[in-house]
């Protein structure tokens, strides 16, 4: 018998409106399909840690700042929750702490997840090449991307918002 494609899915989430596009998705394709879905937000200790060595941070300020992040990642996922409550969706949270991309896959593949879905990360008004010169975040999509032994998605989906109203 085979395998369904994807029938265990997690959302990379860093808050942006590219991963709450692409949570969004993954709440819609649950609910059509019947997939299991997990929502997995990382606060980049790994950066924290190498700002505080290169003396940009000091302990304090760099403590400080983990505990905003981990702040806005509990605000974001339970934002997420929420949307998958008004969808009938259950969905199951996790907020790590480490390297963005190895946390992920880690989560991924404890989770047993056949599908990773990432956000796109374009700048608008710049074509795909300018776009990765400005955000950091698509050399983290690479990592996944690279590094997944499951399959990885980008979700491009403009009208997302559009469609999850409907759905």
């Amino acid at each position: 018998m085979i395998k369904p494609l994807f029938d265990r899915i997690i959302v990379a989430l860093n808050g942006s409106e590219q991963s709450l596009r692409a949570a969004m998705y993954g709440i819609m394709m649950s609910k059509l399909y019947g997939c299991e879905l997990k929502v997995v937000y990382v606060v980049d200790t790994a950066t924290l840690k190498q700002l505080e060595l290169l003396k940009f941070f000091i302990t304090e300020e760099s403590s400080r700042y983990e505990k905003n992040l981990v702040a806005d990642g509990e605000r974001y996922l339970a934002y997420v929750s929420e949307l998958a409550k008004q969808k009938g969706v259950k969905l199951t949270t996790e907020l790590k702490k480490g390297a963005v991309w190895s946390e992920l896959i880690r989560a991924a593949n404890e989770f047993g997840a056949r599908l990773i879905l990432v956000g796109d990360k374009k700048v608008p008004g710049k074509s795909s090449i300018d776009s990765l010169k400005y955000n950091k975040i698509s050399a983290t999509n690479s990592e996944i991307i690279g590094s997944s032994e499951c399959n990885v998605m980008v979700v491009k989906e403009a009208e997302i918002e559009k469609l999850f109203k409907l759905a």
